[in-house]
């Protein structure tokens, strides 16, 4: 998912998104130690769009850039 993407969504969208990147990296290492992960680059990328949502979440905390709240849409 894109950053701009990401951006777009509300706060517990985003929270709910981090939620299943970790469970999904956690079942990948498992898979990953057992020898039976078919794509090991896969780690990587869901690594790197963890990265990009907990950036997303603090700049939401420091005020630097604000995510989407219930409601509104910033395409609009």
């Amino acid at each position: 998912m894109r950053t701009s993407e990401l951006r777009d969504l509300t706060k517990d969208e985003v929270l709910v998104r981090k939620e299943e990147l970790e469970k999904e990296i956690f079942n990948l290492k498992i898979r990953q130690a057992t020898k039976q992960i078919e794509n090991p680059l896969k780690i990587r990328t869901i690594k790197r769009e963890l990265a990009r949502i907990r950036t997303i979440l603090h700049e939401d905390e420091m005020g630097t850039r604000n995510l989407a709240t219930k409601g509104e849409t910033k395409n609009a």
